[in-house]
């Protein structure tokens, strides 16, 4: 298993004898999944399907290459990384960074992290992102600082041994990776993002407290780590992130406005409950 930055591995269909586990990936077949609204099934790639924590975890197609829940969230930790440091780089907006984690976190709930390079589909999704988000890169500037985030070292010491077509070769590479995404996630990139939500309730507070809409903003940026997007709608999200930035700042919610901001979100107990947990998980591992 790679450790490093650029480690291309070979593709490996998924096999079709093993549970819910098909060619075409993870797929839900008890009776309450989700379908999309084209109605055009429960695979994966519809944008609207949300999946509980343990049948991410349980379900993952990493499971079968032999790669634990604790190295899975190592692996998808360190891309969101990698793709929140490319996206500033090419100075794209939060938004657009967001989508791209969502969006490599969708591909690998149908494929291993064995079978591919994480980097570079990180980096084909950050280009997909930055199109389907109206904020487009150059596909020669998108490659070329992401090849120099993935051979730091290498270019730094050992530029000699580079080979003279390597920029070549990383652009084919990424590609290549944009058509996998996007027939993985059946070409659907649209992505819905808890800010929004978040900022409409929070903009009823008047006035709305600057403390709390920035803890409130990095807790769902700290929450793209993870795989909080896979389980839940963005409104469920931004409950949690608002919910668990007033306790920690200490803020009476109820007292701040005449309007109750748990229907605002129309969330449940349990799920804010949930949210806030795994929130609460990132942030001891931080």
């Amino acid at each position: 298993m790679a450790k490093g930055w650029d480690h291309h591995l070979p593709y490996q269909p998924a096999r079709s004898n093993e549970g819910s586990w098909t060619s075409g990936g993870f797929i839900r077949t008890d009776d309450n999944a989700s379908t999309s609204s084209s109605g055009t099934g429960t695979s994966v790639g519809s944008a609207d399907l949300y999946f509980s924590r343990e049948e991410i975890d349980r379900c993952s197609p990493s499971r079968r290459d032999g790669i634990d829940v604790h190295e899975e969230n190592h692996l998808r930790h360190s891309y969101c990384s990698f793709l929140q440091n490319l996206g500033m780089r090419l100075q794209l907006p939060q938004t657009t960074i967001a989508t791209a984690m969502v969006l490599c976190h969708r591909f690998f709930l149908r494929r291993s992290h064995a079978s591919y390079d994480r980097f570079v589909i990180a980096t084909s999704c950050l280009f997909l992102a930055a199109k389907s988000e109206e904020t487009p890169r150059p596909l020669n500037s998108v490659v070329l600082v992401s090849y120099e985030m993935c051979h730091r070292h290498e270019l730094a010491n050992f530029h000699y041994r580079m080979p003279q077509d390597w920029f070549e070769q990383h652009k084919e590479r990424v590609v290549e990776a944009e058509q996998l995404v996007l027939t993985t996630l059946d070409f659907e990139l649209t992505v819905q993002h808890p800010y929004k939500p978040l900022m409409a309730v929070l903009s009823k507070f008047v006035p709305a407290p600057t403390a709390l809409v920035h803890m409130a903003w990095n807790l769902i940026n700290d929450g793209l780590h993870s795989s909080l997007c896979l389980q839940y709608k963005p409104h469920h999200i931004a409950a949690g992130a608002v919910f668990l930035s007033a306790q920690i700042l200490n803020i009476d919610l109820a007292s701040m406005g005449k309007f109750s901001w748990w229907q605002e979100f129309h969330t449940t107990p349990a799920i804010l409950d949930n949210v806030v947990r795994q929130m609460l998980e990132l942030c001891g591992s931080s």
